[in-house]
């Protein structure tokens, strides 16, 4: 054997003369074969000057000094052609091609990227940088920084960069999360709608909202809690039978109202400080009748900055907006009030157990231009500490009820000077109720109409002040009572 079995490069002889030609031609041989680059692919001539140590792939049907070496490497040095026969599996760059090619054993061909496709910047199956890319991600780079730079204006470009990500449908995702081990921390981007999200976790599985921009209004929301809007005049949002609580409850239309009551005021107490404004939500014309056992609107938390919240309906027609409920209050509170809330032009009425209007905590409730329809328990009832009731206009009654005005739990009402107007002949257990160190004065007021029942009790250290009116003062069909204490002046 007088060469290599790959390359062909000659062995020495033991007795041989001359080791050093031998060797200088291994050496040449392992130049024009190791690291091949070469010129071009797709000659069939030699070129007419060629540099020394130029490479090149003979094509098919070469001719000249290249005639019969189709496919062969062929090497240019001390003036004349040197040609090597590729074996299967020998790789070349093309600098023509700027590709990378293999022989398989019968012609040069693009070396293959995973799966088969022949390899091209526009159609790789999946990338790693300094690391190995996996199925789900198919780009994949491992390094200490990652930068995007521009293409400047003065190399053909915009001098603008811009990352995008895009997502097939609205319920999809497009985010960039940060992680901790891989496991997430925060999130940022549109996650499960066209919202702009901004999302925090402890763990990786739970995640919370802190953010949220409004695709339509722009207005940023803190679904955790946070920064609150400082007004700087008052403000009114709307509520309408064919709003969305989705809207931000700006305009009276179907595409800008609220849908229900009570998400206006949740908005108002979880985002905003008054400011010592007043904030009113005005009601379209319609019935409001939530889930049975669901308050239209349930006080559950005070709002910020003090200043005044209105509820209010139609002023002409009150009856044309109806707060209606099931085995609930219409309306109630069970958290303090940093400033009068207004209840007026409205219609109430509740079914099964509820009263029309239920302030169970400290602060000022005014109520004006009402209508109460049948109540399953009482119209108005004020009980705790600090709980005030307070009529600034004249009301009507369509509807019977157990008591219409019930003060007990050391709170107070007061329902002066005004005209109680009562339509039907309404029944009554008892119209007017005061106990429990509780208030209620009823000077100066008159009544347009009759009920059935009992005009009032009083009881437990209770008073209600009719500024010496008499017995007969309230409507009622039998005489009022005292007990335990109790005074009716």
């Amino acid at each position: 054997m007088t060469e290599t079995a790959n390359l062909g490069l000659p062995f020495i002889e033991g007795g041989q003369a001359q080791k050093h030609i031998t060797h200088n031609e291994a050496l040449r041989i392992l130049d024009d074969a190791i690291q091949i680059s070469v010129q071009d692919t797709a000659r069939t001539t030699p070129p007419l000057a060629p540099a020394d140590g130029e490479r090149y792939v003979v094509a098919s049907g070469a001719s000249g000094a290249w005639v019969g070496q189709g496919h062969a490497v062929a090497t240019w040095e001390t003036n004349a052609w040197r040609f090597l026969a590729p074996k299967a599996g020998w790789c070349v760059w093309s600098v023509a091609d700027n590709a990378m090619l293999v022989f398989d054993g019968s012609t040069w061909m693009p070396v293959s990227a995973a799966g088969g496709t022949p390899f091209s910047p526009d159609n790789l199956t999946h990338l790693g940088i300094n690391t190995a890319a996996a199925e789900t991600n198919l780009l994949t780079v491992r390094s200490d920084d990652v930068l995007f730079h521009a293409i400047d204006a003065d190399d053909d470009g915009t001098g603008d960069v811009r990352l995008q990500l895009s997502k097939e449908a609205a319920e999809n995702t497009a985010s960039v999360v940060f992680a901790n081990a891989f496991s997430g921390r925060a999130e940022f981007g549109l996650t499960g709608d066209d919202d702009f999200h901004l999302k925090v976790s402890a763990d990786g599985t739970l995640w919370r909202d802190a953010l949220k921009f409004d695709r339509t209004t722009g207005r940023v929301l803190f679904p955790s809690g946070g920064a609150r809007e400082m007004l700087t005049a008052d403000r009114t949002y709307y509520v309408r039978t064919d709003g969305n609580d989705s809207n931000a409850g700006f305009s009276n239309t179907a595409g800008g109202a609220f849908k229900t009551i009570q998400r206006a005021y949740d908005v108002i107490a979880a985002t905003l400080d008054l400011g010592g404004f007043t904030v009113t939500v005005q009601v379209a014309d319609g019935t409001y009748a939530p889930p049975s056992g669901t308050s239209v609107l349930a006080v559950s938390q005070p709002w910020t900055g003090g200043g005044s919240v209105k509820i209010q309906g139609n002023a002409s027609t009150p009856a044309s907006v109806l707060l209606s409920t099931t085995n609930a209050d219409a309306i109630a509170t069970a958290a303090p009030l940093p400033g009068p809330l207004t209840i007026k032009n409205l219609k109430l009425q509740t079914a099964a157990a509820g009263n029309g209007i239920s302030h169970r905590a400290a602060g000022t409730i005014l109520i004006g231009s009402l209508v109460f329809g049948a109540a399953a328990n009482a119209h108005c009832f004020t009980g705790a500490p600090g709980a005030f009731i307070r009529a600034i206009s004249g009301y009507t009654i369509t509807g019977g009820a157990i008591q219409h005005s019930v003060a007990t739990s050391t709170s107070s009402m007061f329902v002066s000077g005004i005209v109680v107007t009562l339509t039907g002949t309404p029944a009554f257990t008892t119209f007017a109720q005061a106990s429990g160190c509780s208030v209620a004065d009823w000077s100066g007021t008159s009544f347009s109409g009759g009920a059935t029942g009992a005009r009032y009790i009083v009881l437990i250290n209770g008073v209600i002040y009719t500024g010496g009116a008499g017995p007969n003062f309230f409507p009622g069909s039998t005489a009022g009572s005292t007990a335990s204490g109790g005074q009716y002046l």
